[in-house]
């Protein structure tokens, strides 16, 4: 039996119809939800000086005003004012992991979700956004002859990269979102922590840096990247997450297939014994990655294909701006 033949643009004409409702559904959810702070979803302190209070517990002390301290006797902390214009970078990983989703969504989706909440919250108030996009690096092509020594390395790196510059402006805006919803997903597996590293050359101004990608990657690939891009930046990982990732359901003999590497495996999901042990590991992945996060200073949000994406979203908008409010970090 074949499989029915699909158009070339299905893809293209479906890419299309998901970004169209995403769109329509970010601006009429956020716009109003939101409203307050110029500096966007992950507000830092800014650059410029402002006026001194009181110390609060719960304040940063780097922001302590020595000067002021010294005069009054009392601990006080120096303000500062949020720029006018801000520049984010987004690094969007579309591996190959990226195409699966048992949820509402498919991870793919809630990616371009993520970027285009992202970019409705970024350029509404004037500010530029950029991204750099990377998939997987396609698997060598078989050996035309035997090989008498080992066989040439598999190639390695971030895998096919589009840069899109930093610009302000809707129609920008739309032009990224397009390049992120059209890129085609690739075989083979990415090096996320090449991706994270090309935002930190060329060294940019200080502003906002958003890595989206489920982290299936090794931490020890990815952390040392985010440690140095938090340097120089607020950073924010969005961590892309299905239900089938952290728990198997008992649906008998369950076929399997690794889209980063195309192997094929069959599970026996009746077994009490491998689905605990599925979700211990999976728990124990997901930990890690958050430990991970947590040291590099990143804020860390949770996208589920089988939860409402957006509402998560604004609760964690919320929570930031609570918490700085109040004088907190993360």
């Amino acid at each position: 039996m074949t499989a029915p033949v699909r158009p070339a643009d299905a893809g293209g004409e479906r890419n299309e119809a998901v970004l169209s409702r995403l769109q329509l559904l970010v601006t009429r959810k956020l716009d109003g939800l939101l409203e307050g702070d110029y500096a966007g979803l992950l507000p830092g302190p800014g650059s410029e000086a402002g006026e001194s209070r009181e110390y609060r517990p719960g304040d940063d002390v780097r922001r302590m005003d020595w000067p002021v301290t010294a005069r009054t006797t009392t601990p006080h902390v120096r303000r500062t004012v949020a720029d006018r214009e801000l520049e984010t970078w987004l690094a969007v990983d579309l591996s190959a992991s990226l195409d699966f989703g048992t949820g509402r969504w498919l991870k793919r989706d809630v990616v371009v979700a993520a970027t285009a909440a992202l970019t409705h919250l970024t350029v509404r108030g004037g500010n530029r956004i950029g991204a750099v996009i990377g998939t997987g690096v396609p698997p060598p092509a078989p050996p035309t002859r035997r090989w008498r020594s080992a066989p040439p390395p598999e190639p390695t790196g971030p895998g096919t990269l589009t840069r899109v510059p930093a610009r302000s402006g809707r129609r920008e805006a739309q032009a990224l979102l397009r390049a992120v919803a059209h890129t085609p997903l690739r075989p083979g597996r990415g090096d996320l922590g090449a991706l994270i590293d090309l935002l930190n050359r060329p060294p940019r101004r200080r502003g906002l840096a958003v890595v989206i990608s489920d982290f299936l990657a090794p931490p020890a690939q990815w952390g040392r990247p985010m440690r140095k891009l938090r340097v120089r930046h607020d950073v924010l990982a969005i961590e892309v997450v299905d239900p089938r990732e952290l728990e198997l359901p008992d649906v008998g003999v369950l076929p399997v297939v690794d889209p980063e590497t195309g192997e094929l495996h069959e599970v026996q999901t009746a077994d009490p014994r491998l689905r605990r042990r599925y979700a211990e590991a999976a728990a124990a992945q997901r930990g890690a990655i958050a430990t991970e996060l947590r040291a590099a200073g990143a804020g860390h949000l949770v996208l589920r294909t089988d939860r409402d994406w957006l509402l998560d979203m604004v609760r964690f908008v919320a929570a930031q701006r609570h918490a700085r409010t109040r004088g907190t970090t993360r």
